[in-house]
């Protein structure tokens, strides 16, 4: 089944062809996170499964071989237009919407996987792990920095900006562009600031962005 988002004020909706996100991008969530990285490294980047994508209003079902499901707030950008080699200058050009999402993570199978320096796909690329808020057009959005705020069961946890980011969007797809040619339908998921932590099943999640539709979801039982 193609993985599909909604886009604000039209009936057509955005077809997801992959799912990219952004590792450290935030310093102040590197450092709680208890991880040597120097800020100044090159981004990496690791992939979710198409069919990972959850819209807001969904109950995330509790995934398997965990017993901590965190919670990381990210800005999604879409693409619209594709390229290899895409300059920093020429970044923005390529993304068509912005939303708000949430990288869903296995932190003790990641924090595994990172000891035994395994792929980090056992704690990020599971089912259901990408909720994604409904698209805004960039002639709507803008590509300007915006706050970031989530909370669980109305209880802020994360509150930022994306001024705070160690690379920015277009520094992110041109470094991107160099590994993958980018193509229209993948979306990037540019990282989390500090304040990560778990949630439990019964629990409510909302993500908002200044000037983006908000995401919420609510953690269910076991599948």
């Amino acid at each position: 089944m193609t993985a599909t988002l909604a886009i604000t004020g039209r009936d057509e909706r955005f077809t997801v062809r992959r799912i990219y996100c952004v590792g450290r991008n935030y310093a102040a969530h590197i450092l709680e996170m208890n991880e040597g990285a120097d800020p100044r490294d090159p981004p990496f980047f690791f992939q979710k499964p198409t069919d990972a994508v959850v819209e807001t209003g969904a109950t995330v079902p509790y995934p398997p071989m965990t017993d901590d499901l965190q919670f990381e707030l990210e800005l999604v950008a879409a693409i619209t237009t594709g390229g290899r080699e895409i300059t920093v200058e020429n970044a923005l050009n390529h993304v068509g919407y912005y939303a708000i999402g949430i990288d869903l993570t296995r932190r003790d199978l990641q924090f595994r996987a990172r000891e035994k320096s395994w792929p980090w796909e056992m704690g990020k690329s599971f089912d259901h792990s990408a909720p994604i808020g409904p698209l805004c057009p960039v002639g709507d959005a803008g590509h300007d920095t915006r706050a970031i705020t989530l909370s669980v069961d109305g209880t802020e946890r994360q509150n930022s900006t994306t001024a705070h980011m160690i690379w920015s969007v277009a520094e992110i797809i041109a470094n991107l562009s160099r590994q993958y040619k980018l193509q229209p339908g993948d979306v990037i998921m540019t990282g989390t600031p500090e304040g990560v932590g778990a949630v439990t099943p019964g629990q409510k999640i909302k993500a908002r962005a200044d000037g983006l539709p908000p995401l919420s979801i609510t953690i269910g039982g076991p599948e």
